[in-house]
């Protein structure tokens, strides 16, 4: 057991009468403008539990990175509480949170050995001599970089700083890590890579991290939960799999992966599915409204929810017929630019074995299962 657990688990029991809190940290009521005008931040309310890695997800100016400065002590809130274990800290200053950080920029000293970067924090709350060198190789050690300490972080790959970044936010056993856009320097292998690491990292602590990305892949690889920024608001708060299949709004559903989203009207019911009409007349049956509204509705389809009309096909409820448009060869996959409901575009991700031979003006029959159309409120 390295340093970082024993030390977690000392501060746990040198406390016994303090209960344990099961969240780690509270928004409520929050808000934030610049010029007293536009809210950056519009009544957030969100809890992180203890342990658990939340990703706050969403396009640039949504919101998501001011809410993690706000975390962090960088930024204070117009109005509104931030609850750090049940204490107010929207007037802390950041060294006063007990939090550690990771940014894209890594932001490492550049005259400083990798040791002397991972050992900072430890120096700058007192901590030296043989207990500051035994955290900082446990640190180096759980990064997998044990035995770079006297390396300059310009004798480093990308990859390698990034992993220094990580150890010495948690070199001094913090309460929570903040994360913002830690990969996005990185190659598309690498930052696939060091995803799995943070993830085994986290996990391997059980500390608690939030982390901001715009990269829906990287947020549904990561996290238990990802919040979905958009206009200073989360329009959803979900694990990835609910996120990815069962989207809440118009928005969610076009910005979590490929999605066709389709304009429709509420037509009624039909053997406890909902009907919904295409801009053709067509008739699809769909799940996930309740009917209450008729009119601007949206349908969410997922690429790969769409097969081609065959014996795997005959169960499902609706047809579609389409003309291809454009064929994109992915390897495994056949990417499908359809036209279909009239003039909308439609796009389809099939197996390569069957999409092969579907040229640009084939006519096709698609087919779906009522279970992957999502009607949503526009």
């Amino acid at each position: 057991m390295n340093t970082i657990t024993l030390e977690r688990r000392r501060l746990d029991e040198a406390s016994p009468t303090i209960p344990a809190v099961e969240t780690m940290v509270a928004f409520e009521r929050v808000q934030k403008t610049y010029d007293g005008r536009t809210l950056v931040v519009e009544d957030l309310n969100l809890t992180v539990r203890r342990g658990e890695f939340l990703t706050m997800l969403g396009p640039s100016g949504s919101g998501k990175t001011t809410t993690l400065m706000m975390l962090g002590g960088f930024e204070q809130p117009t109005s509104g509480h931030i609850l750090l274990e049940g204490k107010a800290v929207e007037r802390l200053p950041p060294e006063r949170r007990d939090i550690g950080f990771v940014f894209q920029n890594y932001a490492l000293f550049p005259h400083m050995t990798v040791a002397e970067n991972v050992g900072f924090p430890l120096r700058y709350r007192g901590i030296r001599g043989a207990e500051a060198k035994r955290r900082t190789e446990d640190a180096l050690q759980l990064v997998k970089l044990a035995g770079l300490g006297e390396r300059r972080p310009a004798q480093l790959s990308g990859g390698q700083q990034q992993r220094v970044a990580l150890a010495r936010a948690m070199v001094f056993n913090p309460k929570l890590i903040l994360m913002d856009e830690p990969l996005g320097a990185l190659d598309k292998q690498l930052r696939e890579h060091m995803q799995v690491e943070i993830r085994r990292i986290q996990q391997r602590l059980g500390i608690t991290m939030v982390y901001v990305t715009h990269d829906q892949s990287e947020a549904l690889t990561m996290s238990d939960r990802i919040a979905v920024f958009h206009e200073g608001r989360i329009q959803q708060l979900s694990d990835p799999v609910t996120l990815y299949g069962q989207p809440e709004n118009r928005f969610v559903a076009g910005f979590i992966g490929d999605n066709n989203t389709l304009s429709c009207e509420f037509a009624g019911t039909e053997n406890g599915l909902g009907v919904v009409r295409m801009a053709d007349g067509t008739l699809l049956f769909t799940t996930g409204h309740s009917g209450q509204a008729r009119s601007n509705l949206t349908v969410s389809l997922r690429p790969e929810r769409l097969i081609l009309e065959g014996p795997g096909s005959r169960s499902a409820e609706n047809r579609i017929p389409a003309r291809v448009l454009d064929r994109t060869f992915l390897g495994d996959r056949v990417r499908l630019t359809l036209e279909a409901f009239g003039s909308e575009r439609l796009i389809a991700s099939v197996p390569a074995t069957e999409g092969a031979a579907m040229l640009p003006g084939n006519r096709i029959g698609m087919a779906c299962f009522a279970a992957d159309c999502l009607t949503l409120a526009r």
